[in-house]
């Protein structure tokens, strides 16, 4: 399978497509001939003799520097060298993955300057799995992700750090051993490779895609959940949700309404109304929806954007400051809180479920013979722990800047940080909803499974295969990571969405 790039239309399927799942991307002629204009118009304002910032200047507080002729080339190279100083643990392989594929989606709109043979060495990188070594930390978000990208340029000169068939060695070995050679930068080439928001877009990108199959795999849990505290449908009743039409909330309830279709648990008791946590599903999860839907198209926007600088228009080095992260930065807190807010409303459920004041009737903790065992006692104080670490890591990192580069980036966005954080939370949701599965689960067989929705078996039969019935203490550990397993690699959705599309 392939993508094309013009610049103009990748979506974050695209980028799941590319960095996860090894699409293999090319650069069509329209695609060539824009980067090939921008380079004939960088290499005719070198010949006139222009001082360009970047080309010819040193860089931030330094622009006032004039670098002659002969220099250039090791002016580009410095900058690379002496921006590389990230720290931290590597970015994941898809996250690099990502990282290259918006950095040559950027090129291609024709505005960066760089030589045609520079893009393709970094195509040819992706295509052939020279994934360079980038540590996650060192980004202020503006001028772009600096010195994140510069990790990546490193290999693209020889230098650094990658893997290459799952081994870990020099850039230089890396190229050698895929067949590609290094390059030397030109005008130009350091500050727009380097120069952008890729880094925070990359992650975004994929977290936007993660974020969605989590809403996803939280209307399904939820929906057991329902079942399984014999909860009440009046509350995804129409007419409520047509009376206060956001999308979200309307859609969420059309999807838990399918999805308990059948079940001769819902509205078995005589109560008139839930807890909020079960009343207002729609409501909550739908809020989360919306969030998601509106920071998915900034991000789209975003990795369709020349982000570098300067940028080259009509002949002409214009500088702006299309590098700063603020559109990104804003976004991703907002997820970071849109996703947190799943966890929470999951907790909760949780809670409920082992509780046998809440819980309609099932045994505490959801198993038979409590008190000599704890059931699933402990696996809700977990989701309380993540629930309370998330408070922490949804705290905004865009409202902080601290000024670099002697004052003359005297505003920066966090942006890389945020992004960061926002992947951070989107795992921690995903372990509770592991925990709700477990536990709604356990607690419909407790009832009697056969009572359920066609949906509630169908996912309890898949649990089941990685998680039997607790009926003694054993080490839940090793349930939760298989079924924490099933939600990534979205096998719980496949099954679901053959009967119920899930269309969010």
């Amino acid at each position: 399978m392939k993508v094309q790039l013009n610049g103009l239309n990748l979506s974050v399927k695209d980028v799941v497509d590319v960095s996860r799942n090894n699409y293999v991307v090319e650069l069509p002629e329209e695609s060539v001939g824009k980067i090939n204009r921008s380079r004939n118009y960088v290499e005719t304002m070198i010949s006139e003799g222009e001082s360009v910032y970047g080309l010819t200047t040193g860089f931030g507080s330094l622009s006032n520097v004039s670098i002659p002729l002969e220099d250039v080339e090791k002016l580009q190279e410095n900058l690379i060298k002496s921006h590389a100083v990230g720290v931290g643990e590597p970015l994941s392989e898809d996250i690099v993955r990502a990282v290259m594929l918006i950095r040559i989606n950027t090129f291609v709109k024709g505005f960066s300057g760089i030589r045609l043979s520079t893009v393709q060495l970094l195509v040819d990188m992706l295509n052939r799995g020279v994934h360079p070594i980038i540590p996650e930390k060192g980004s202020v978000g503006a001028s772009g992700d600096l010195a994140p990208l510069s990790h990546m340029v490193l290999v693209m000169i020889g230098r650094g750090e990658a893997m290459f068939n799952g081994q870990r060695m020099s850039g230089k070995e890396a190229l050698l051993y895929a067949g590609l050679s290094p390059i030397k930068l030109s005008f130009k080439e350091g500050l727009a490779l380097n120069n952008g928001t890729t880094v925070m877009t990359a992650i975004m990108a994929l977290n936007i895609h993660d974020s969605e199959n989590l809403i996803k795999n939280t209307l399904i849990a939820s929906s057991l959940s329902l079942e399984s505290l014999k909860g009440c449908s009046v509350a995804l009743n129409e007419n409520i949700h047509l009376a206060r039409p956001h999308f979200g909330q309307g859609r969420c309830a059309s999807i838990i309404s399918k999805l308990i279709e059948g079940s001769k648990l819902i509205d078995s008791t005589t109560k008139v109304q839930d807890a909020y946590s079960l009343r207002a599903l729609p409501q909550i999860i739908g809020a989360s929806l919306d969030s998601v839907k509106y920071i998915k198209g900034v991000v789209e926007t975003e990795i369709n954007s020349a982000t570098d600088n300067p940028l080259i228009f009509e002949g002409k080095a214009i500088s702006g400051a299309n590098f700063h992260g603020q559109p990104i930065a804003l976004v991703a807190d907002f997820l970071g809180i849109a996703i947190s807010e799943l966890g929470n409303l999951s907790e909760r459920i949780i809670f409920r479920m082992l509780d046998p004041n809440l819980n309609e009737g099932l045994p505490a903790f959801l198993v038979k013979e409590s008190g000599l065992n704890s059931g699933l006692m402990i696996p809700q104080y977990v989701a309380a722990a993540l629930v309370s670490e998330n408070k922490v890591l949804a705290h905004p990192s865009s409202v902080d800047s601290i000024p670099t580069c002697a004052n003359q980036e005297d505003h920066v966005s966090m942006g890389t940080i945020g992004a960061r954080k926002a992947r951070d939370i989107i795992h921690n949701v995903e372990e509770i909803i592991s925990i709700l599965y477990m536990c709604s689960v356990q607690a419909l067989e407790l009832r009697n499974i056969e009572e359920g929705s066609m949906i509630a078996q169908l996912v309890h039969n898949k649990i089941r295969e990685v998680s039997p019935y607790i009926d003694n203490d054993r080490e839940f550990r090793i349930d939760l990571a298989k079924i924490n397993s099933l939600i990534r690699n979205n096998e719980i959705l496949d099954i679901i969405e053959r009967g119920v599309k899930l269309d969010i």
